[in-house]
């Protein structure tokens, strides 16, 4: 069987809760690219996922031929902003971004960096993505269903409410994982992991 992120760390990919809770998130790999701007409009998002899913697909191939296959995993993504209110606010031109879809642990930089070649002659994409292992450590979790412009509150009760009751702040990048494809899921039904690291 494929190893697939979802059913190996369900916990973190297919969370019950639409309200806050904390969970110990273990050290993930994954492949990564930065960027800035409105997610919705900007060009360079676009071409950022497209390199992503580029990338992950062809190190899959290369992984199912040496009987290391894998599912390729959601989108997620780090966010953030020099003014943490561009969020709840949803500023999204001051949005600054890593974009990410989880790996496992025995792909290596060898297969990035064969995966850059095929991806730079076959499609003719030439992205900076690279491997980045995260290790979250202990983080407030949600699921949010519905549209992501609808996040504010949430966040707004993780921040003003969840991290107060419990004595915590912030202690990394807010993090997203995308459960649903926006080019065929309905705003309202969209469902999105919530993700804040703690200390």
């Amino acid at each position: 069987m494929p190893y697939d992120v979802k059913k190996d760390l369900k916990q973190l990919y297919a969370p019950k809760n639409t309200d806050w809770a904390l969970l110990d998130v273990p050290e993930q790999q994954f492949l990564a690219i930065d960027g800035r701007g409105n997610p919705n409009t900007a060009d360079s998002y676009q071409n950022a996922v497209q390199a992503l899913y580029a990338f992950a697909y062809t190190i899959k191939m290369t992984a199912k031929r040496t009987g290391e296959d894998f599912v390729v995993g959601p989108l997620e993504g780090l966010w953030w902003a020099a003014d943490y209110a561009a969020f709840t606010v949803r500023a999204k031109d001051s949005w600054q971004w890593t974009m990410l879809i989880s790996l496992p642990g025995t792909i290596g930089e060898d297969a990035v960096e064969e995966a850059r070649e095929s991806v730079k002659r076959k499609k003719k994409i030439d992205a900076p993505v690279r491997l980045e292992k995260l290790h979250e450590g202990r983080c407030a979790q949600a699921l949010h269903i519905g549209s992501y412009d609808d996040e504010g509150p949430i966040l707004a009760r993780l921040h003003d409410e969840f991290l107060v009751q419990h004595g915590l702040e912030p202690a990394g990048l807010h993090h997203e994982v995308y459960l649903g494809d926006p080019r065929k899921t309905e705003p309202a039904k969209l469902k999105t992991v919530l993700r804040q690291p703690v200390g």
